[in-house]
């Protein structure tokens, strides 16, 4: 099969997604159209990380993060160009959107192009960021607008898909998974001088960086207490706590080798759809304190491999709980890996996404759109 991916932002989790798609299926076909995204790592970078044999790439110039009428017309016509011309020569079986932007402008392009099996993972449905009843009226009207052009929407989490079911938008669920690590990554949390709270990621709104600091902000005092955030991003301003490391963009290496010393991997998202950083640290051994969010309560079993959260203050309580109990987050550590190898485990979870390809080149598994242009 040719798996046309069509992916915007090209970076962070939504790139390992997709890489982690093309080494599932390592004997079909990949052809990506990206857009690039300067400030957080620049599309070279970010395909030196796929496999050479099957994949492919096209950029996709004029495709941008935020919402702007005239550039995302033009966006949808380049678009539109490039799935027509893929489609004269015969290159498409599939087409998979990636992320809210690509997932409303690819299903209107490839209805335009006569393209009906389509397939879109939000990986974080943008309407779930809105915090003020404006904007979340207008991002659900957008995603009730995709909907009617057709394809079929695959949540990444269990939460993600209810939140889709709450808007009145049939869906389904495919959990993201990861590989295991390997045992060299892994440490205890007893070889640890200080005592480390680390995250990852885009340092933006739905990581929620001010959430971050005023937590770290409480164990100032601690001399033994640190705080590290890996990774780079327009909001870095908010973390003023001098217990706090901001590392920017690291490789993959050094990002296990980080989380692997750490004693507890914290997530402040506001929204997520099934954080691949969660899941790097539960499969790392470490216990994870997430902010409860859709998401983020799909990866915690209370008390068990974690906690989840919903204020500072909760939070706070619970890195003492752990600070004052070091011993417990071994256990917990490795209930998170047997956790992760059990439910998000890469090659079983995404088999699932190859049916589903199958299923609707064949027909099976296609939506028909409820408009026609």
């Amino acid at each position: 099969m040719i798996i046309i991916h069509i992916v915007e932002p090209f970076a962070t989790g939504v790139a390992v997604f997709v890489r982690l798609l093309t080494e599932a299926m390592p004997n079909d076909m990949h052809i990506i159209v990206h857009g690039e995204r300067k400030e957080v790592m620049r599309a070279d970078e970010v395909k030196k990380n796929f496999p050479r044999e099957n994949v492919r790439f096209i950029r996709w110039r004029s495709a941008k993060r935020s919402i702007d009428p005239l550039k995302d017309i033009l966006a949808l016509s380049e678009l539109y160009t490039i799935l027509r011309r893929l489609k004269r020569k015969g290159l498409v079986d599939a087409v998979h959107l990636h992320s809210s932007k690509s997932g409303l402008l690819g299903r209107a392009a490839a209805r335009m192009a006569g393209i009906s099996n389509v397939i879109y993972t939000p990986n974080g449905a943008s309407f779930l960021s809105a915090r003020n009843g404006l904007a979340r009226f207008f991002y659900r009207q957008l995603e009730r607008l995709g909907s009617r052009l057709g394809g079929r929407i695959v949540c990444c989490s269990p939460s993600e898909l209810h939140a889709y079911h709450e808007l009145g938008i049939d869906a389904q669920y495919i959990s993201n998974g990861i590989e295991s690590q390997k045992p060299q990554h892994i440490f205890s949390s007893a070889a640890n001088r200080r005592f480390t709270v680390v995250t990852s990621g885009r340092i933006d709104k739905q990581k929620n960086p001010l959430l971050f600091n005023e937590i770290a902000g409480y164990f100032r005092e601690f001399a033994d207490v640190q705080f590290i955030w890996i990774g780079e991003g327009k909001d870095k301003k908010h973390l003023v706590a001098d217990n706090i490391t901001v590392t920017g963009w690291l490789s993959s290496t050094e990002v296990h080798r980080i989380v692997a010393r750490s004693d507890v991997y914290i997530s402040t998202s506001v929204y997520e759809g099934l954080s691949f950083a969660v899941l790097e640290a539960l499969s790392l051994k470490k216990p994870v304190l997430l902010s409860n969010c859709t998401g983020n309560m799909d990866l915690v079993k209370q008390g068990v491999n974690g906690d989840l959260f919903n204020s500072s203050y909760e939070a706070i309580v619970k890195l003492l709980q752990y600070y004052n109990n070091r011993e417990m987050l071994d256990v917990m550590g490795q209930y998170s890996s047997e956790i992760c190898a059990t439910e998000f485990d890469v090659k079983k979870n995404f088999k699932s996404y190859r049916e589903l390809y199958k299923g609707i080149l064949s027909g099976k598994g296609l939506v028909r759109p409820k408009w026609s242009f």
